[in-house]
């Protein structure tokens, strides 16, 4: 692409993907702040990082998949952190992670589900497309060296989630302070955050035009012009594409503070819970460095709202994840539940295939492009995807082969 030509790209989505892919334009050998303009375009009233990419866990990992976009991210999740000291900015570090069974305690009170009122459970697809054996590397009967908030003697068995990468193969971040900071760091070089709603996106003669938004100052329709538009809005994307084979799955959560002076050890644990009176419960806890621990729980198949501020939180099924994980862990029983959020996650379906979709839509407009549906995996898979809509857009180059398999193209 020519360094005189105007370019003028709109984002659509203040998440993880939007404000990632912002960054890496930003920071592209062709970009020019005098020729190129760059807005992203949230929709909520409090900034980017207002669903899933705010109230996920954060973990990063070499086994997670696709392994066409973990391999591109691991990397530069890494690379990073080591240039925008992302140890202290958003949290990086390595962290033990496994899968722990065991046995939780009675304490008298009904553990529930963790499903959220008025949806049937769903997976949230943490393993799918997964190409290994968690216990491949061999069950450890004993307790964890080093896990000092889950009781002991509940413990029956703990495997590392991958054995063939030890500790350097997963890592974390704080989700939240990873966004916002991708979105800061992209203002730095003239990229704007607008709010608005986006309600079409503009095409004529077989190309994009732009994107019409609805101002939340005065709910009046406006237009923004635009030679690229990246649709980055997670679940919400088949609202302004509705080709898409994106479903929504809402996901709740809690996070905890454990009482002054106990100090929560770096573990990642996939649970599966033995509770009394013959139920189970499989809780994601993961410890994070500023002593918070977060845990999440099944996911429900509940209606997607219009708008991520308007996303509903069931206390119901956050109280049941704090009664499933208090049930092992005296440390967090004694402490406070800070936060107890839900959220929508963006799901690919599509004749038995999974996500996410990265690349161009040619086959419905030139210089569309579509980035969503990464599950879970979006923080972790957040840089890669963003290096490569990058290149995509300034350097007009097309996916990487390795990535044909997510063009958009198998899927619209």
């Amino acid at each position: 692409m020519a360094q005189t030509q105007q370019t003028d790209i709109v984002i659509i989505g203040g998440g993880i993907i939007g404000c990632t892919t912002a960054y890496y334009l930003s920071r592209h050998p062709l970009y020019n702040s005098e020729t190129t303009k760059i807005i992203v375009l949230e929709a909520s009233a409090y900034g980017v990082a207002q669903g899933a990419s705010g109230k996920a866990g954060g973990l990063v990992a070499k086994w997670a998949y696709p392994a066409e976009l973990v391999d591109i991210s691991f990397p530069e999740h890494v690379r990073l952190a080591k240039e925008h000291d992302g140890v202290d900015r958003w949290g990086f570090r390595f962290v033990e992670c496994g899968t722990w069974e065991g046995v939780g305690e009675d304490l008298k009170r009904d553990p529930g589900s963790g499903v959220g009122k008025g949806g049937k459970q769903k997976s949230l697809e943490k393993t799918l497309g997964v190409g290994w054996n968690a216990h491949a590397g061999g069950i450890n009967n004993r307790h964890p060296e080093g896990l000092n908030w889950i009781k002991e003697e509940l413990t029956t068995s703990y495997a590392p989630m991958d054995p063939t990468t030890g500790l350097e193969g997963t890592a974390q971040v704080h989700p939240y302070l990873f966004t916002t900071s991708m979105m800061e760091l992209a203002a730095e070089k003239g990229v704007k955050l607008w709010r608005g709603s986006a309600t079409r996106i503009g095409i004529e003669s077989g190309r994009v035009t732009g994107v019409r938004y609805t101002d939340p100052t005065d709910g009046q329709e406006n237009f923004i012009p635009a030679t690229h538009v990246i649709l980055a809005a997670g679940a919400w994307s088949p609202l302004l594409l509705s080709s898409l084979p994106v479903s929504a799955t809402r996901a709740h959560s809690v996070t905890f503070r454990p009482k002054a002076g106990v100090d929560i050890a770096p573990y990642v644990l996939f649970t599966d819970i033995k509770l009394p009176r013959g139920l189970h419960a499989s809780p994601e806890v993961y410890a994070r460095p500023n002593n918070e621990v977060y845990a999440c729980g099944p996911g429900d198949d509940s209606k997607l709202p219009g708008n991520v501020d308007e996303v509903e939180v069931d206390q119901t099924a956050c109280e049941s994840i704090r009664e499933q994980v208090v049930s092992i862990s005296p440390e967090l029983r004694e402490g406070t539940v800070e936060k107890r959020q839900a959220c929508f996650l963006p799901i690919v379906s599509h004749r038995g295939a999974g996500g996410p979709i990265v690349g161009e839509a040619k086959t419905v407009a030139a210089g569309l492009y579509v980035t969503t549906g990464h599950t879970c995996w979006g923080i972790c898979n957040a840089p890669g995807t963003a290096k490569v809509m990058a290149e995509l857009v300034l350097n007009g180059k097309a996916s990487p082969r390795k990535l044909k398999r997510l063009d958009p193209s198998h899927f619209l």
